[in-house]
Order: C-alpha cells, then sequence, then structure tokens
C-alpha cells in the first residue's frame, strides 16, 4: 500500500468525539471568558508592585496570548474529535517524533496544563469569598493556617465560604455542557458587561486621566528595575493573561467546529488583549501614586471613586460583578481542565477512572477530581503562593503548544487546517515558545521572593515540578491496568476519534471508530496499515 501523500484537513467535523457536541462558538466564547476574567486578579497585584511597568508587561503577554490562542484554533479546527483544548493537541502535533515520544509529551502536556488551570478554582474561590464577606458582613471568625509556612492565613468565615462556593459550583459542571455553558452565559454577561464599561469610562471624565502616571512606564520603586524583576513578574503574570486560549477546551463539542473554532478563538483574543490592556492603562492613569493595594475590590472601588466620587453604592456596584466574575472562573475551572484530563485518560496516558462519562456526558469523575484538589490548595490562602506553583504546570504546557504548532506546521504539511494562519505564524510560534521557556526557568526559579515576598526561597516552584512528576506514576499505573486487562499495546488497535489507538470502556453507542478515508499517514502507520512520510510504501 503506498503513503497518501495528498493533502487532508484531518477528521471531518461531523465526525464525534467522545463528548457529546451540544454548543455553538458562543458558547465556547463564553467559557473562554474565565481566561480573560482573569485580569481582575491579577492587574491590581502588578500595577501595585510594578507601577506604570506592568502596563507594557501585560500587553505584551496578551499578545503572546493573542497568538496562542488563534494557533489552537487552527489546531482545534484541524483536530476536532480532540477535547480538551490546549495540552490535547500536543500528542497529534509531535508524532513525526515517534508514537511513544509524542503520547508521552502529550501525557506531561495535559497533567501540566491541569496543574496550571485546576488552581483557578480555589485562587477565585477564595477572592469571591473574601468579598462576600465583606458585602455581607458575614462574621470572618478566627483566623488558621492550616498549612503552616506554606500558606497564608485566613479566617473561617471565607475558607467555610470558599469550600460551600466550590461544591455548589460543580453542579451545573455535573449537569453537562449545555447547563454550564448556559451558567457562564448568565455569569459573563453580568459581570464583563460592568468589567469592560469600567474601562471606558474615563473616556467620559477626562480630567480624571492622568498621563503623567503612564509615561515612561517607570516602576513603582526604582530600586527594583532590573531583569530579574521583570521576568519574575512576567512568570506569574503570564499565568493568567494566557488563560483565553480556555476557548479551545470547548471547541471539540461546538456542533460546526471547523467554523466555531475560527470564530471563537481569534474573538477571545482579541477581547483579551483589549481587557488586559485597558485596564492596566486607565489603573495606573487614574490612580497613579494612590495604587497602594493589592486586593482587586479595594482598587477596583477606589478606582470608581476617582471617578464618580465616593460613595456607599460603589463598593456594591464593583463587588458583585467582581464576584460573578470570579465565579465564572471557578466554573471553567472545574470544567474545562476536567476535559484535558479526560482526553489524556482517552489516550490511555493516566488511569481510566479520569475517562468517565455521566448520563450528561460529562467527565464527572475527572471534574471531581478537580473539585477535590481545589478544596485543597483553597487551604493555602494566598493567590500569589498558588500562582507559583500552579504556573510551573501552566506554562510548560503553553511552551509545549506553541513549540508543537510550529512543529505541524513545518513538518505536517500534508495537513491543511479549514482554519489556517499565515504561513508566518510557525516562526512567531517558534519564537514565543522559546521566550517563554526562558521566562520559565530564569523568571519562575525567582518568583516566589520577587512577587510573594523576600525569603521566600524556592519551595514553591520546586512543589509545581514535584506535581507534574506525578505523571510518571499515573502513567505507570494505567500501563499495568491495561495489561491485566488484557488490552493490545498502543498502535496495534484501531484509531479511534478522541483516542490514539485507545479504546471507550463506556460503551456508549457513538460513532467512535475514524473512517479510513480520513486518517494520515501517521493514523494509519499506528493502525498498522500505513507508513509515515519518508518510509518505504507498503506492497500493495
Amino acid at each position: 500500500m503506498s503513503t497518501d501523500t495528498s493533502v487532508t484537513a484531518g477528521p471531518p467535523g461531523e465526525v464525534a468525539t467522545s463528548l457529546t457536541r451540544g454548543i455553538n462558538w458562543k458558547g465556547a466564547f463564553v467559557m473562554g471568558l474565565a481566561g480573560v476574567i482573569l485580569v481582575t486578579g491579577i492587574t491590581p497585584f502588578a500595577v501595585q508592585a510594578m507601577g506604570a511597568a506592568a502596563i507594557p508587561c501585560l500587553i505584551g503577554v496578551q499578545i503572546i496570548a493573542l497568538v496562542c490562542v488563534m494557533c489552537m484554533g487552527e489546531l482545534a479546527a484541524l483536530w476536532p474529535h480532540r477535547t480538551g483544548g490546549t495540552p490535547s493537541y500536543a500528542y497529534e502535533s509531535f508524532r513525526p517524533l515517534g508514537e511513544k515520544t509524542a503520547r508521552h509529551i502529550g501525557g506531561v502536556s495535559g497533567w501540566s496544563y491541569w496543574l496550571g488551570w485546576f488552581p483557578a478554582a480555589p485562587i477565585n474561590m477564595i477572592l469571591a469569598a473574601s468579598y462576600i464577606a465583606v458585602l455581607f458582613h458575614v462574621p470572618l471568625g478566627k483566623t488558621v493556617d492550616p498549612l503552616g509556612g506554606l500558606g497564608t492565613p485566613e479566617g473561617i468565615g471565607v475558607l467555610v465560604i470558599t469550600l460551600l462556593g466550590l461544591v455548589v459550583l460543580f453542579v451545573p459542571c455535573y449537569l453537562g455542557i449545555r447547563l454550564g455553558t448556559g451558567f457562564a452565559t448568565v455569569l459573563g454577561i453580568v459581570s464583563m458587561v460592568p468589567i469592560t464599561l469600567l474601562v471606558i469610562l474615563p473616556v467620559f471624565k477626562p480630567s480624571s486621566f492622568h498621563w503623567h502616571y503612564v509615561s515612561g512606564f517607570h516602576f513603582a520603586d526604582p530600586k527594583t528595575a532590573g531583569l530579574g524583576f521583570l521576568l519574575g513578574w512576567i512568570f506569574v503574570i503570564s499565568w493568567n493573561g494566557i488563560g483565553v486560549e480556555a476557548a479551545s477546551c470547548y471547541v471539540a463539542e461546538c456542533r460546526d467546529p471547523h467554523r466555531d473554532a475560527k470564530i471563537a478563538c481569534t474573538a477571545e483574543g482579541i477581547y483579551g488583549l483589549f481587557i488586559f490592556a485597558a485596564t492596566a492603562l486607565v489603573f495606573v492613569a487614574v490612580l497613579g501614586t494612590s495604587l497602594k493595594s493589592d486586593d482587586p475590590l479595594t482598587e477596583y472601588t477606589n478606582y470608581a471613586d476617582h471617578i464618580f466620587g465616593a460613595g456607599s453604592w460603589v463598593k456594591y456596584a464593583i463587588g458583585l460583578p467582581l464576584i460573578c466574575a470570579l465565579l465564572l472562573s471557578v466554573l471553567n475551572a472545574i470544567m474545562g481542565v476536567g476535559r484535558s484530563l479526560f482526553q489524556a485518560s482517552e489516550d490511555r496516558l493516566i488511569p481510566k477512572f479520569f475517562s468517565h462519562k455521566n448520563k450528561h456526558h460529562a467527565p464527572d469523575h475527572a471534574m471531581l477530581f478537580n473539585l477535590v484538589c481545589s478544596m485543597i490548595v483553597g487551604l493555602f490562602g494566598s493567590p500569589v503562593r498558588i500562582y507559583i506553583f500552579s504556573n510551573v504546570g501552566y506554562l510548560l504546557a503553553i511552551v509545549v503548544a506553541l513549540i508543537g504548532y510550529f512543529v505541524v506546521r513545518q513538518f505536517r504539511k500534508d495537513l491543511v487546517s479549514p482554519f489556517r494562519l499565515h504561513d508566518s505564524f510557525r516562526w512567531i510560534a517558534l519564537a514565543m515558545g522559546l521566550f517563554l521557556a526562558f521566562v520559565y526557568f530564569v523568571g519562575g526559579w525567582g518568583s516566589p521572593d520577587i512577587v510573594v515576598g523576600p525569603g521566600q526561597g524556592h519551595t514553591l516552584y520546586l512543589l509545581g515540578f514535584v506535581v507534574v512528576a506525578a505523571y510518571v506514576p499515573l502513567y505507570l499505573w494505567r500501563k499495568m491496568t491495561d495489561k491485566r486487562d488484557g488490552l493490545a499495546p498502543l498502535g496495534a488497535l484501531p484509531i479511534v476519534v478522541g483516542s490514539p489507538g485507545g479504546v471507550d470502556f463506556d460503551g456508549v453507542k457513538e460513532p467512535h471508530v475514524l473512517d479510513p478515508a480520513h486518517m494520515d499517514a501517521y493514523d494509519r502507520e499506528a493502525a498498522g496499515v500505513g507508513s509515515v512520510p519518508g518510509d518505504a510504501p507498503d506492497a500493495g
């Protein structure tokens, strides 16, 4: 059999993923707003510590985010059968390096992405809980610090609200993608409309905007100016800024993924760039030297006070949309990365537990795992502490994704996505991936002392690597259980949609088997019915 080198667009959009297709691009866009909403958590921290120097840093990271989400949109349209977004494309991207290598790159990427995204749930639930306590006068109670030196003391009232909130938000996640996106739509409108209006308010009151606060992009403290300080903060900012790629997590559940990937991902990236850039600019230009707090509610309230004048209503007008915004991010952190774990399990890289689906076609076990881990991480108390070890996983997955995009465009030229960027994007993605790799090791190493506080050492950073390394025992456990169940080694089974040579353990009667007419050379080689480019053709 000769190797078919004709151009292919990968599996067609009508081929089913292992999850149900129940939304359109609007649903993917709304769920991806969880990445945009992270602006509320990082901008006050960044501008308070960095001053006007935070503005070009935040804009630079968002330009990388825009490129990343558009590249992932192209891959999402190319492989619409793979759910879970950014990390789920790593396997397909690196297949020119060999099946085994590609699988493990995909496995490490998926697990690292999980470490990067699930902590958004406890981080934002902690912030939401503290605002709920302030606005509704909930007694904070005794201060506790369950994790000792690793955490930050927090009131029992905030801790209880955090844990209960996580459980409540798990419910719409469990009940399926349609209810989840419906719930997210309400939260998105209630939160993003006010936040968007806030950043354009100075246009209607020019006297509140002071360009000299921005001029020169000066540091809050000139003594801190330096490459190490910048890289330490860029490391943390990237955790929040690049989160707009979350829109790609849901493309596989769109009814027309070839079309929806382009619209949802491009719109998410552009909107994210606008919100991050505008928020940083107006915070510095309006507040200037009065930027004294790193608490989002305090800074947003001060910002509104400078425009409207002080009033008790301002705290509620700002606080309630902020709470909704944070809750939307919590919702996505449970749902979106649950799909990444689901895909890694279908790829037979982590235990079968994560590939279980409930009657609503939702990956319930994976999301339940996220809930439990979120409740544990919520004990850290401080968002910036969680940022550090979480980003050890997240930025690794993003670096792999950007370099993987380059590999696809450079070495798999027989694949042409229905949504195709200009050829130059492969080099842009490679350059950005290498830059983030530099930030990952250099900026990440010093970030605890720079972002959290002097004397923190490297414990939080190293903790992230420990969690990433947990992929190894998880994979070995899966390999052992597959052998026990008598499953053939990977590469010896027919290609199954949503899984490289895997099987659907739930026995759901959905069309999983990929039609050979839609296999590329690598699919055929993995199925044992063809060869990869460069190999000698089989005898026909």
